[in-house]
């Protein structure tokens, strides 16, 4: 969500701190600062907005120094402004957050009673000014911000800087993510490795109630007891590249194009050439399990939902898909045999993370599918399945969601292969069909140009309907999402069968209504419903393949052609037209495709 960047180090600091924040818009914020230490003295600037906002500040009212921290915001406690935005300061300290302090009010209560003044709306100023208490009453700056941190209730990721303090930066975790960079004779705090990629590939990232008393001599890192602890620094490998737009309008419209790509590296990884057999990372046997519990969180919910299908159908394995968000406080029981498995492109989703907890010492194996390997998700997992997605900037999931999908489709595939529904020759189809989508799915980028067409006409509409049935009927609830999510429209889905149970009152010649609908066991049914819907003068958007174009007639507003596939494979190939519908939709629209308003990338708090 928020973006977190401190910098101990050799060179200016402020303009390496606003480079860092660059590199973490994609988590989506509405404000921005820096604050400084030089010669002593405690300064800070702060923009709402854009960080070009910020950068133009910086112009007219500079900031020297060689130690600083920055932070961007996405407001939780008040609104956004100036006054609001991070860092806030209290006396020596300024403090930069992620998170959010649940037990705020009582600690504004008894700082309050002390005469400490409160200048802001936020949760987090009562951390500066608790710390800066502590310091008037004598500790020195570690013993300040560690006693404060004792009386912190609710998750965060914090990092503060002091008054006199140039060789300082104070950094803890719980429950949000925060990592600490090695350089030569420099040290790096950032949200993630994407925003200290430029400077650094050494990397230690905090554990669960980890802080760390960061100098340019190194980090000292003490568990939640106090205690001393050795965090192992890791070589990270981010190509620099790999988050910049390479010549497209939007980072949206670069990770649609890359999807053929990464998922060639997925299928690599999991589907190797010299074998038709699901190779995973670490060892699990589905002919034991009796039940397979899914949680996710928006996009990676659906690719959950979608891979029940495969589970279901191919592996014989019952299946509940649940939201992280509702399982958590449903508290559901898990029944013996049951293997969990845990869906997030960050690994960092706060409800997807407690839901994770909830099932540890329940479930007999923990199981996650992640983008992040080093993320607390699948640190926390018995066993995580990176998707090879890479660094995903666009805040509507793209490749993340189509890599997702294919490597639960392995694992279904696995698992029935494990439960003995699956024959040697069917998984030598399937695994043919798999290495074949990347040319499949440049084939459907393709029809770029017709999609783009088709959302200019959907641009004008107020509401959008998407149907499908089967396995479109999660992609149904995907594409509506994603056009809601960055051209403001209004959509629904229902699976096609549900037409006649009440959205069918909605139907009019202005309503799109998007209907996916390959030529597979269930087309008849889904041209059926299609028909219900021309006969209300509904303007029918199908996606379908040649035959199924053809056998629909020539009734329809507009058709979308994809190439065949193994039915199966359907969802992969017909996330990339729902992606481009919205993608072209929101550019119509003049939109902010890729920080689409009151939204964040990674939410890291509920």
């Amino acid at each position: 969500m928020c973006g977190i960047v401190g910098v101990l180090g050799n060179h200016e600091a402020a303009p390496i701190l606003v480079e860092a924040l660059k590199r973490l818009e994609y988590r989506g914020y509405d404000s921005a600062g820096i604050a400084t230490v030089n010669n002593g003295a405690l300064r800070r600037r702060r923009a709402v907005g854009k960080l070009v906002n910020l950068s133009d500040l910086l112009v007219h009212e500079p900031l020297a120094g060689k130690a600083g921290i920055g932070h961007t915001r996405w407001a939780t406690h008040g609104a956004p402004s100036v006054s609001n935005a991070h860092p806030h300061r209290a006396g020596a300290v300024a403090v930069v957050h992620n998170g959010i302090i649940e037990n705020y009010k009582d600690l504004r209560a008894e700082l309050l009673n002390c005469g400490m003044e409160f200048r802001t709306e936020t949760d987090t100023e009562t951390v500066a000014l608790m710390t800066e208490r502590y310091l008037q009453e004598g500790l020195s700056p570690a013993e300040a911000a560690f006693k404060t941190l004792d009386q912190l209730e609710g998750a965060f990721a914090l990092a503060f800087l002091l008054e006199g303090e140039e060789d300082l930066i104070i950094a803890a975790r719980k429950g949000s993510p925060l990592a600490i960079g090695h350089g030569n004779g420099e040290m790096f705090v950032g949200s993630d490795a994407i925003a200290l990629a430029p400077f650094t590939d050494q990397i230690t990232y905090l554990e669960e109630g980890d802080r760390a008393i960061v100098t340019r001599a190194g980090a000292e890192i003490r568990g939640a007891n106090g205690e001393l602890v050795n965090r192992a620094t890791k070589t990270i490998q981010i190509d620099a590249t790999q988050v910049d737009k390479a010549g497209h309008k939007h980072f949206m419209a670069k990770e649609i194009a890359e999807q053929p790509h990464v998922i060639a590296e997925a299928i690599r990884h999991y589907l190797p050439v010299e074998e038709d057999a699901v190779r995973l990372p670490g060892d699990v046997d589905f002919s034991q399990v009796e039940r397979l519990t899914m949680v996710a969180c928006g996009t990676a919910y659906y690719a959950c939902v979608t891979a029940k299908y495969w589970f279901e159908q191919i592996a014989r394995l019952p299946v509940e898909v649940d939201i992280a968000s509702e399982f958590r406080y449903r508290e559901p029981p898990i029944p013996g045999k049951t293997l969990a498995l845990f869906v997030s492109q960050s690994g960092e989703t706060a409800d997807t993370l407690a839901a994770l907890r909830y099932c540890q010492e329940k479930a007999d194996k923990i199981l996650s599918v992640v983008n992040v390997p080093e993320s607390s998700i699948a640190r926390e997992s018995d066993l995580a399945l990176p998707i090879y997605a890479g660094p995903e900037i666009g805040v509507a999931s793209t490749k993340a969601f189509t890599c997702q999908l294919t490597v639960l489709l392995a694992l279904a595939l696995k698992a029935a292969c494990d439960r003995g529904h699956l024959s040697a020759e069917e998984m030598a189809d399937y695994a043919t069909a798999i290495r074949g989508l990347p040319n499949v799915l440049s084939s459907a980028l393709e029809q770029n140009e017709a999609i783009r067409q088709a959302a200019q006409k959907v641009s004008e509409a107020r509401d959008v309907l998407f149907l499908g049935r089967g396995l479109m009927f999660p992609l149904a609830l995907e594409g509506a999402l994603k056009l809601k999510e960055i051209s403001y429209i209004h959509a629904e889905a229902y699976a096609s069968g549900e037409l006649k149970h009440g959205p069918i009152a909605l139907i009019d010649k202005h309503m799109p209504v998007v209907v996916l609908s390959p030529k597979d066991t269930l087309f008849d049914k889904s041209v059926s419903n299609m028909q219900e819907v021309l006969a209300r003068k509904g303007k029918v958007l199908m996606i379908s393949d040649q035959d199924g174009i053809d056998e629909a007639g020539e009734d329809v507003w507009c058709a979308i052609r994809m190439p065949r596939i193994k039915e199966a494979l359907t969802p992969i190939l017909y996330a990339i037209p729902a992606q481009l519908l919205a993608y072209h939709t929101a550019v119509a629209k003049g939109t902010d495709v890729d920080q689409p308003r009151n939204l964040a990338k990674s939410v890291t708090v509920e």
